[in-house]
């Protein structure tokens, strides 16, 4: 029989310490998940190639609003307002929608990142609603830029004196709660197809696919149908739904779109959307794996 080993254990010292800080809790933990996010969309603090597609849009919707600014202080009036500018700019912000809101998600489903945000105090819901908000800050800022542009350009030559500037100036919150509205329902739409997928190509074709489909079928109901039909017909594709909108709250005659009476019909499916969208979101996030 052998003899029992002798009593060698020893306990080292390799110099870890506890954290004895203060524990900043949810709220920070959310917020830098916002600043991170945001910075991302924009591609800041990452690759060239990916900062290449967000800043041509937003230098593109820029230098647009550049343009308008030259013409229309050329001409008695305006050709496009800055409520005109979110419902041009409707369609680029889906293109950013679509290229930014896989690389929000899509990357961390695929490298399972989700499980290391929620070892922090971070809550599934705390996750998806502050993925959206950042997703809906960078597209508002693809519609703002380009308005504080075109702001500084009339303020700086109109000939009405300060009178002038307070009308830009009223102009200007108008186009900010249009883009504040638009930025919201893309990004309540485009997030959770996003969600849906790992892999960037197919949550970004997704995205496409969605507004792809519907823009012929909400056009030819508009072109062809009659009555309430074409009024309606706008309700089914998301651009022709926030021209819609644009057209109750702001007035008549921004877009072609035609709403009739419907204007507030318009205003309620985008607000149902944007609820939709968001809880759909959360929903799927607590189904996630981590």
């Amino acid at each position: 029989m052998s003899s029992p080993l002798p009593n060698t254990g020893v306990i080292h010292d390799i110099g870890y310490q506890h954290y004895e800080g203060p524990r900043l809790g949810r709220g920070y933990a959310m917020r830098s998940l916002y600043v991170h996010s945001v910075r991302s969309a924009y591609g800041l603090g990452r690759s060239a190639w990916a900062k290449l597609l967000p800043f041509a849009v937003l230098g593109f919707a820029s230098l647009t609003a550049l343009i308008l600014v030259v013409v229309n202080t050329q001409l008695p009036e305006p050709v496009i307002d800055y409520v005109g500018i979110a419902s041009t700019f409707t369609y680029a912000a889906t293109v950013f929608v679509a290229v930014v809101a896989p690389e929000l998600v899509s990357v961390d489903l695929r490298s399972n990142l989700l499980q290391l945000y929620l070892s922090r105090p971070l809550r599934r819901r705390d996750y998806a609603l502050t993925k959206l908000a950042s997703l809906a800050t960078a597209t508002f800022a693809l519609f703002a830029i380009p308005m504080l542009i075109m702001f500084l350009g009339m303020a700086f030559n109109t000939d009405s004196g300060i009178g002038g500037v307070f009308d830009e100036l009223g102009g200007l919150l108008q186009g900010l709660v249009a883009g504040a509205v638009h930025a919201a329902l893309l990004s309540a739409l485009g997030l959770p197809l996003a969600s849906l997928s790992g892999r960037r190509v197919f949550a970004s074709g997704m995205i496409i696919a969605v507004f792809l489909l519907t823009t012929p079928i909400s056009g030819a109901l508009q072109a062809f149908g009659s009555g309430a039909l074409a009024d309606l017909g706008g309700l089914l594709d998301p651009s022709s739904l926030l021209n819609g909108v644009d057209q109750w709250i702001f007035g008549p005659g921004i877009g072609i779109v035609q709403t009739g009476s419907f204007g507030p019909v318009y205003a309620l499916v985008t607000a149902a959307l944007i609820a939709l969208g968001t809880a759909l979101l959360v929903l799927r996030y607590k189904k996630v794996k981590s």
